[in-house]
Formats: C-alpha cells, structure tokens, sequence
C-alpha cells in the first residue's frame, strides 16, 4: 500500500531531525526530497569505511555557509574537498576583515563610485577583500620561497594558507580547519579567482614556483582508488562537481551521490544534469543509493546537515 500524505505540524517546536522526517511524511514537493535527502546524508555520514567528497562553488563562502563547511571538516565528517579558487579568496578574506549584508536591488553603479563590490545580496568594501588578500599571499608566497619551497599542489596551498592564519585569526576558516585535519582541499581551477592571481603576479619574478596540478591529481586518484566505499555530497555544479565525479568514474562510480542545486537539466549543463544522468557516464555506480535535491543550499544545508548530525549523534 502507499503511504498516505500527512498534514505537518510545527506547533510542538520540533527539532531538526523530526522536523525533516514529518516534511517526508507530508509527502509535499521539494519537502520529501529534502526528508530523503536527510536519510542519505546521514547514511554516509554514519559509514566509516566511506570515502566522503563534497564539492561546491565559491559563492557560498561569501555567506554563512563558511561555518557550516568548517564544521563539516573539523568535525571530521569529510575525507576530501573539491572547490574552485573564489573559495579561498573569501576565506582569507573573511579571516581578516567582514562582510556585510546588502540587498538585491542595490544600485550598482553607486556601489562602484563608493568602491564597494556586490555579490547577490551581500556587499564587500574594496578594501576587505584584494588588498587584503594581497598583502597576506605575498607574505606567505616571500615565506614559502624563502624556506626552499619551489612547487605547491593546491592542497599543500591551502595547508600553507591555513597554517599562516593561525589558530586565533584562523578561528572558522576552512582552510585553517582543513590544515589541523589534514583533509585536502583540491582546487583545480586555481587561477580563477584572487588568490590565484597573487600566485602569478609572485611568478613574474620568482620563475621557478610551480603549482604543480597533475601531482594533485595523483593525490586526488589514491583517495579515490583506495576507498573501500566512495560517496559525495556537491553542492552546485561546475569544475567542483565535475572532477568529483570524474574522478571516481575510473573507480566505477560513486557508491552514493546527494546533489543540491538550483540548476535546470533541460539545457544540457553539467551544472543541471541530474545524478540519474552520471549513471550513464559511470560516474554514479547503477546501484548506488543518489538523490538530487532542488533549492538554494544556503536554505537547505543548514537544516539537512543539522538533522543528519542530530541523527547521528542519537
């Protein structure tokens, strides 16, 4: 027999975890998926011997997101982080000076004559976020150079970045967590984004400095080869989502797949495509438990990785 749909109640201020599964039981839209989404999430957060990815784009560093990936990774709950540049620009950045809340509807052009950036609805004064980075890379990179150091993978970037932060002004940054944990943060499209144009403006007059990606990829390819069981939490799509999967293809799939996004399918993108859709590709294994759930993950993360350490913690 199929289950009936449930009216929800939030009267009794249910917590996180029972508050989900009466969503499930409501049986409404993107409330089951979100409900589903919380089981599986818990599931490869509970597996052990699982391999656990999380990809996702630098947008979301800009906001309060940041804590909750940061506590993901000192919680010891990932094994491995995909992201693109723009994510450690805003981690540096935000390590040293805020950002602010804005609103959609700003007027853009005011906001250039009073040198103050947009993204969505939040605002970044000028001053709080090049500059900043600059004057923090260059000290690191001086540094680095200084001790012998001549090649860095991403990781060992993002280590380094960490490490200099510091525990006190480091309190909340990814990286500083990802340094202490030693999980390893891959960031295959370094140049995009403000800490990789520091790399490059040091390289004009230090040649010899290597970001050295292909050894990246070996390290990216012992996770994946040596996992007993490989999952994947990703959140939006691009660079992020597509080396996720690409990489544990040649593992034949991922054993699990949970993706957030706002994207569509029906222009073909990456970003859109479904996890039924990697099936074909063999990045998803035919049998793996994989969901993908529709909204803004600023919205939905929060209560679905509350609910599931709830659950586990029970």
């Amino acid at each position: 027999m199929p289950r009936k749909v449930e009216d929800l109640s939030v009267a009794d201020g249910p917590s996180l975890d029972r508050l989900v599964r009466r969503m499930g039981a409501g049986g409404g839209f993107t409330a089951k998926g979100v409900s589903d989404g919380v089981d599986l999430l818990a599931r490869m957060l509970a597996d052990e011997e699982m391999t656990l990815f999380l990809s996702f784009p630098a947008d979301l560093i800009a906001t309060g997101f940041r804590g909750l990936v940061h506590d993901l990774v000192r919680g010891g709950y990932v094994d491995a982080i995909l992201t693109t540049c723009g994510t450690l620009d805003h981690d540096v950045a935000r390590a040293e000076k805020p950002y602010y809340h804005g609103a959609w509807d700003l007027d853009d052009r005011e906001l250039h004559r009073r040198g103050l950036y947009r993204l969505g609805n939040l605002v970044i004064p000028e001053a709080n976020y090049g500059k900043v980075i600059e004057r923090r890379m260059q000290r690191l990179l001086r540094r680095l150079w200084s001790a012998g150091t001549r090649s860095l993978t991403t990781r060992d970037l993002v280590w380094a970045i960490g490490e200099d932060l510091g525990p006190e002004r480091g309190r909340g940054s990814i990286a500083r967590a990802a340094f202490e944990r030693k999980v390893p943060v891959f960031v295959p499209g370094i140049t995009d984004g403000a800490v990789g144009s520091q790399l490059w403006l040091f390289w004009q007059d230090h040649k010899e400095l290597e970001i050295d990606l292909l050894r990246d990829e070996q390290l990216l390819s012992d996770l994946v080869y040596g996992a007993k069981r490989a999952g994947a939490l990703m959140i939006g799509g691009g660079i992020s989502k597509h080396h996720t999967i690409w990489w544990n293809q040649f593992r034949g799939g991922l054993d699990a797949a949970l993706y957030v996004t706002t994207a569509v399918e029906w222009d073909g993108s990456l970003s859109g495509a479904r996890t039924r859709e990697a099936i074909s590709w063999g990045k998803v294994k035919p049998r793996a438990a994989h969901l993908t759930v529709e909204g803004d993950a600023t919205v939905l993360l929060p209560l679905m990785v509350g609910a599931a350490l709830e659950r586990l913690r029970r």
